[in-house]
């Protein structure tokens, strides 16, 4: 069915609208005061910071993922689609043999999701707990050393290859994230300084070291992102599933797992070591706050709607478009996030950020294959001697696979960055 011309840019704007959204809207949350709010003292006002709360946010925005799934079910029902049989049934018989499907996810191999789910629980709970320290544009930003631990742990796990230009751009991803991260305590500071100068009351100056702590929890959450994308990876590559089923049951396994944890983290001796874990606490704030109540529920529509548009870009652009996109989203975080008075540009601390934001996108892309290495970087092309007859076919085909690469279910509607070159295909290995 033929899409009107405006279809991918409407994707395109879409992702890039909700990706913000999700982002934007956490932050905001974490702003809202939710105890001691008539107090003239704002050092007594008690914040929103509920980690574990958001997360089930997240985990409900996929669950809606189930949504669009269902409607297809139930189209599909009311109007099947009909079946023809090959004309030619021997050729079809060696086709399908050579290009037999893997066996469909379902009954308890679905459970196999919930392994990814729970990373995605801790690394989404830690890189909540990160928000409430650090700038939502450093917190963003810091997310795109995503690539760095994917391209590792599918070395490692995968037995991947990289080249050796992905390997520097590896190294410039990392250099970039230490210089945003390095900014935003220089940034928290020099504010800081300021305050205490107009102000007669001097603020704290461990919010430096917040800072730099909530960079290190954000940093330490791509470990288990990473990690979900590898193991996704892996069963995707041996079970047949949906991309937004897997989603939804990864929204629904992880929402379980939250739901089973409250009993414990409600006892006395768990809640009383950091407001984080009193969920008790966290609910009476949520319900009494409706600031904090309708921003949950946009954040979990805002991410079942960016899973929705990532994965229709994937579809019907490419992986790379998507890559691109969700830069653009970085950046429309940080310009936001600067209108709005959240963030100041403090020259020339912002320029080092602006530099090392700079060269994590430069590093993503030499990744990706969307820009050209460096000439010295680029791999010699080996030529093969010439043969006759039959023995030259084989001897092409046997030639023509590239090294694998560490690569990114880019189809399973999870922010962050493709890793795969977009010209590169990556060979199977059978077991």
């Amino acid at each position: 069915m033929p899409h009107s011309s405006l279809y991918i840019p409407v994707l395109l704007a879409g992702m890039i609208i909700t990706g913000s959204s999700n982002s934007l809207w956490s932050k905001w949350q974490d702003m809202q005061c939710v105890e001691n709010c008539g107090d003239p003292d704002p050092r007594n006002h008690v914040l929103y910071e509920q980690p574990v709360w958001q997360t089930l946010q997240m985990f409900l925005g996929e669950m809606l993922c189930f949504l669009p799934v269902l409607y297809t079910w139930l189209s599909t029902r009311r109007n099947p689609v009909p079946v023809f049989l090959p004309s030619e049934p021997d050729q079809d018989e060696q086709l399908q043999a050579k290009l037999t499907p893997p066996q469909e996810l379902r009954g308890w191999k679905l459970l196999l999701l919930w392994f990814p789910a729970a990373c995605d629980l801790t690394g989404t709970t830690l890189m909540n707990v990160g928000l409430l320290y650090t700038p939502v544009s450093i917190y963003q930003m810091t997310r795109g050393a995503l690539v760095l631990f994917v391209g590792i742990l599918s070395v490692i796990f995968l037995h991947r290859r990289l080249w050796l230009y992905q390997w520097i751009s590896l190294l410039t991803v990392m250099a970039g994230v230490s210089l945003v991260g390095y900014s935003g305590s220089l940034i928290k500071d020099t504010v800081n300084d300021v305050v205490n100068l107009v102000t007669a009351h001097p603020t704290d100056q461990d919010d430096v070291t917040k800072a730099l702590v909530g960079v290190f929890f954000i940093l330490f959450a791509q470990v288990f992102t990473a990690t979900q994308f590898v193991v996704e990876e892996k069963i995707m590559t041996r079970w047949r599933v949906a991309p937004l089923v897997a989603v939804g049951f990864e929204g629904l396994f992880g929402a379980l797992t939250i739901l089973l944890l409250m009993p414990l983290m409600a006892q006395q001796s768990v809640s009383s070591r950091s407001p984080f874990f009193d969920l008790t606490r966290g609910w009476y704030q949520m319900i009494n706050t409706p600031t904090v109540l309708w921003s949950g529920i946009a954040i979990a529509f805002s991410i079942s709607l960016f899973n929705y548009f990532g994965l229709s870009v994937t579809r019907h652009v490419s992986a790379t478009a998507r890559s691109l996109t969700d830069t653009c989203r970085t950046l429309s975080i940080w310009l936001i996030s600067l209108a709005l008075g959240w963030e100041q540009l403090l020259f020339p601390i912002s320029l080092l950020q602006v530099l090392g934001f700079s060269l994590l996108v430069y590093g993503t892309f030499l990744f990706n294959n969307l820009v050209q290495p460096p000439a010295f970087l680029r791999s010699t092309p080996t030529f093969i001697a010439p043969t006759t007859g039959a023995e030259e076919g084989d001897a092409l085909l046997a030639n023509s696979a590239l090294d694998e690469s560490a690569s990114l279910p880019a189809d399973l509607g999870q922010s962050g960055f493709d890793v795969l070159p977009a010209d590169e295909h990556v060979r199977t290995v059978e077991d």
